[in-house]
């Protein structure tokens, strides 16, 4: 049952949750998975226009993974722990809509940028916005549910990277092709500004979620929650893999397009027309499908709500491997929409195991973490190691040298895989005392 905390912070408007499904719960989701579309797009447009920005702007793909990945995640990965404390104490609505006015206003800018240096100020303030972003939203949704219908709710907003693929990329690409990649910025940060002032006024703040058992607790300090969270054994074990997908997650992102174009002949209208909306489509069905069996299989077993999404990984990795190493069409395309389906589909059961071991004045706080070092790690070194094999390996194979640096992203997913298995087993044994 839900319970409203008192402590709402200035301005609350915090309601009570029901638990379950109802016209508010699916328009506050609905809207937050929209907020998390736009998030992805504006992180997401460097990437699928990166081969017209790199022509642009005269940069080498290592600076272009500084760009991508360093300078974006930097701000993104070292605000959200501290903002994820505030939405542990104030309106996280308020937050959200702050955090999504700054980076839409950022997306805007960057497409008046004239050099490397100016896109990578705007992709810092970016992060910085977007960091107030993703665990607020995760906060929202879990308090307005019980632990069992969590995981499929948990489960639908990351379809928003999907929705982004197929509805706005392909738009984004088609407008770049026309209008040049600099337009493509403009509405995307513009229309993100009016989403913003929507929001505000449309969605209401949930109450806070307490267990029966749990009366009202002293909201933790950043430092007294990270302590508490750092010493839960599953807990190290799902950052360290989430880490390692990340890396998979924002390489694949960030590379993808120029693989395609430089491996495959694609331009890169072809990549966000057709090939980004087909891999979209299928990463809902996955997302969902990982979601409802990870939600059916751990109502027996707590146990599945890690196999699921480590088995998910484990099939990435032959995936990944005929994605970017076959010629035969057949096979480099059936490898790339089964990644679709799986590359994002560990992070709904994942978040849903993060929140079910943490405390319950430290949910966002755990959420938080787990994104600071999915970006701090993922997005850094995933984006930054490919780009720098790329060019070190383009002297002995050229264009394809891409697809032998991308191979990280495979051995990516088979240490996180591992990681998601051991975290399951640590959690269970801490269950049994």
């Amino acid at each position: 049952m839900s319970s409203t905390s008192p402590a709402e912070g200035p301005g609350s408007d915090a309601v009570p949750g029901t638990g379950d499904w109802t016209a508010q719960t699916g328009w506050m989701i609905a809207f937050l998975t929209l907020i998390s579309t736009f998030n992805y797009l504006d992180r997401s447009l460097l990437g699928l226009l990166l081969p017209l920005i790199k022509a642009d702007l005269q940069l080498s793909d290592t600076a272009l993974g500084l760009i991508s990945g360093l300078a974006f995640a930097l701000f993104y990965s070292i605000l959200s722990l501290p903002i994820a404390n505030l939405a542990d104490r104030y309106n996280r609505r308020n937050i959200i809509t702050i955090g999504f006015t700054c980076w839409s206003l950022m997306t805007a800018v960057s497409g008046y940028v004239v050099n490397g240096i100016q896109m990578a100020f705007c992709r810092f303030l970016m992060g910085a916005g977007e960091a107030a972003g993703l665990a607020p939203s995760q906060s929202m949704i879990a308090d307005s549910f019980t632990r069992d219908r969590r995981p499929l709710a948990l489960a639908i907003f990351p379809t928003a990277s999907a929705i982004d693929a197929v509805f706005l990329l392909p738009l984004a690409a088609w407008i770049a092709e026309i209008y040049g990649w600099r337009v493509a910025f403009h509405l995307a940060g513009y229309a993100g500004l009016a989403l913003a002032v929507l929001f505000y006024f449309t969605v209401r703040e949930p109450g806070r979620q307490r267990t029966q058992a749990a009366p009202a607790q002293k909201k933790a300090t950043l430092r007294e929650a990270a302590v508490v969270l750092w010493r839960i054994p599953a807990f190290r074990a799902i950052i360290a893999g989430v880490s390692f997908m990340g890396g998979a997650l924002y390489a694949t992102g960030t590379w993808t397009t120029a693989l395609l174009t430089r491996v495959h002949g694609l331009t890169v209208t072809e990549v966000g027309v057709y090939v980004t909306p087909a891999r979209g489509l299928i990463g809902i069905a996955g997302i969902i499908a990982t979601g409802w069996i990870a939600d059916r299989l751990g109502r027996r077993d707590d146990r599945w709500r890690y196999r699921v999404p480590a088995i998910a990984s484990f099939i990435l990795v032959p995936a990944y491997a005929a994605f970017f190493l076959a010629d035969a069409p057949a096979l480099w395309i059936g490898g790339m929409a089964l990644t679709a389906a799986l590359y994002s589909a560990f992070q709904g059961p994942i978040f849903a195991a993060t929140i079910a071991l943490s405390p319950d004045h430290m949910k966002t706080v755990a959420v938080a973490i787990n994104i600071f070092f999915t970006g701090l790690l993922g997005q850094i070194f995933g984006p930054l190691i490919v780009g720098a094999l790329n060019d070190a390996l383009t002297p002995i194979y050229g264009d394809h040298a891409i697809r032998y640096s991308m191979m990280a992203v495979a051995l990516c997913c088979l240490l996180g895989g591992l990681c998601f298995l051991w975290a399951g087993r640590l959690a269970e044994r801490e269950r049994r005392g």
